[in-house]
Parts: C-alpha cells; structure tokens; sequence
C-alpha cells in the first residue's frame, strides 16, 4: 500500500506564473522525492507603479512517503 503526503509551499517570480510553479518544484525537490503532483491552491500577482512586479503561489505538493 502507498502513502501520499501533502505537504503547502509558498512560492514566487518576478517572470510569471509558470515559473513560480517551477521555483515551487525546484526547491521542493531539493529534499523531497517521489513528487506526483502540485495543486495550484492559490494565485497573487503583486503590483508595482501600475505593473504587476512579482507573481506568487501558494501550492499543495503531493509525494509517495518511502515504505
């Protein structure tokens, strides 16, 4: 039987969405493996002189628990 646990990160870019989500996964491999998925739980752009200046995430990271 397999054991998934999720784990909530914060993530962000001054590039855009997909590379926030990218940041996410990148660091979160660093010292987690069996990664299955991410779950987009939250969207923020923030705004600077009338330009959005950073994006961030909040993400739920699902991954296989070692037996």
């Amino acid at each position: 039987m397999s054991i998934v646990k999720v784990i909530e990160v914060i993530s962000s870019s001054d590039k855009s969405i997909e590379d926030a989500l990218q940041n996410a996964v990148a660091e979160v491999s660093k010292t987690i493996h069996n990664i299955d998925s991410v779950f987009v739980k939250d969207i923020k752009a923030h705004v600077k002189d009338g330009k959005i200046s950073t994006y961030g995430l909040i993400c739920k990271v699902s991954f296989r628990v070692d037996s």
